[in-house]
């Protein structure tokens, strides 16, 4: 009889796991990690075997949900419009010389949803922009990189709102290990299982080279069309850095980029959005041209509004993924809030930044040469989800045939 595993031994597990597979870290190679203060745990275990695999140097970046509240309670409404320009201009530095990043996510995913929207708005648009050098160089895969999920009490509460803290979290942190494959005898061995199916799925896709998806499902009727060279990926990659890992742990996706001119159509959401901290609701939004022209939420609407204005590549796409409804995350019945997880759990398009590495023979080319060939450009890249078990997608030859690819949420 299989006996069950401690939580120390899972987190030990994980964090093995974030390095080896989700990072690869190399020999030598610095670490850069972001984390909330209540995965402190996991910080410690994953700067043990980043150590042990060879890291010259690992720097963990703490941020608190009760300091990040304290800016809306007290601070002067210029505070707003500024950033830590030197923070994210020495990221963007350590990662020109060679470092990985590893980001823990698991910060309160409601925190902000009683703060004024035009300061939440103003916020993330100085964020947005003094991060974009060092968001280009992960977009672009210059460096390996990877994200994973520690519980945290405020995060625990929302997944599990009828539970005590302690049960709630505990619940959380089985999710976790569940669907990140760290509850199995040999977790490195079965990520390069999964990783080894998706990539046949990527190879399947690649070689039908549809011209567009379309979508068809209740309150959705959206036909994507994909930017020209475009390139499926998942199941892990290799940066250009020569470090093979897998940027997002869980994941379940294969995803391309979409030509940023080529969509239309309506499509609703299936899942609430968490973003910088707000919550996103009942998305319903209008596409022609490539461009969003209607939009409306039932929840968050002024937050939604005003993301779509960041900037001009804000209201067009700049991923699109398939997910499907069998995925372990959404077979767990689970919403967790949580864009790493719930993206996984359904197919979803991402509004903003495209990646270029979606794009056969992108290496070296220009802005410009990337948007004529459909490739969007933006401050913001936000994923969100709109597949489901009554979603039915098909795969648009360049001479209008149709072939089925999802039936009911299922590949077919």
């Amino acid at each position: 009889m299989e006996v069950a595993l401690a939580w120390e031994t899972k987190l030990d597990r994980l964090a093995e796991t974030a390095v080896k597979v989700g990072l690869g870290l190399a020999r030598g190679q610095e670490l850069v990690m972001t984390a909330p203060l209540e995965s402190l745990p996991l910080v410690r275990r994953i700067t043990d075997y980043a150590y042990r695999a060879g890291a010259s140097l690992v720097s963990t970046l703490f941020t608190d949900d009760e300091a990040t509240l304290s800016r809306y309670r007290f601070a002067s409404d210029e505070s707003f419009d500024l950033a830590a320009v030197w923070l994210q201009d020495g990221l963007a530095n350590a990662y020109r010389k060679g470092a990985a990043r590893l980001a823990i996510t698991g910060a309160d995913p409601a925190l902000l949803a009683g703060q004024d929207a035009k300061k939440v708005s103003r916020a993330n648009v100085a964020f947005s922009k003094a991060s974009r050098p060092a968001m280009e160089l992960i977009t672009r895969h210059e460096i390996n990189w990877t994200i994973v999920a520690a519980a945290t009490p405020a995060w625990a509460k929302l997944v599990f709102p009828g539970l005590p803290e302690d049960a709630a979290m505990a619940r959380l942190w089985e999710a976790i290990f569940r669907t990140t494959r760290i509850d199995v005898p040999d977790p490195v061995a079965e990520w390069r299982a999964h990783g080894a199916q998706l990539q046949s799925r990527v190879k399947l896709l690649n070689d039908r080279r549809f011209a567009a998806l379309r979508y068809q499902g209740p309150g959705t009727d959206l036909t994507i069309g994909l930017a020209d060279g475009h390139l499926w990926c998942g199941g892990g990659s290799t940066a250009k850095n020569g470090i093979a890992g897998f940027p997002n742990m869980p994941t379940e996706e294969v995803f391309t980029t979409p030509h940023k001119d080529r969509v239309d159509g309506t499509v609703t959401s299936t899942k609430p959005l968490s973003y910088q901290g707000t919550l996103i609701d009942g998305i319903r939004v209008e596409f022609q041209g490539g461009r969003v022209t209607r939009t409306a939420a039932k929840q968050g609407e002024a937050i939604l509004k005003s993301m779509l204005a960041t900037d001009e590549g804000a209201c067009r796409l700049g991923e699109v993924a398939l997910v499907p409804h069998s995925s372990p995350i959404a077979q767990s019945g689970l919403l967790f809030w949580n864009t790493l997880f719930d993206e996984n759990a359904a197919s979803h398009i991402a509004l903003g930044q495209a990646y270029s590495t979606c794009l056969i023979d992108s290496e070296g080319l220009s802005d410009a040469e990337l948007s004529a060939r459909g490739a969007n450009e933006s401050l913001i890249h936000v994923d969100w989800m709109i597949g489901s078990g009554e979603l039915n997608v098909d795969g648009l030859k360049a001479d209008g045939a149709s072939v089925p690819l999802m039936r009911r949420g299922e590949w077919a």
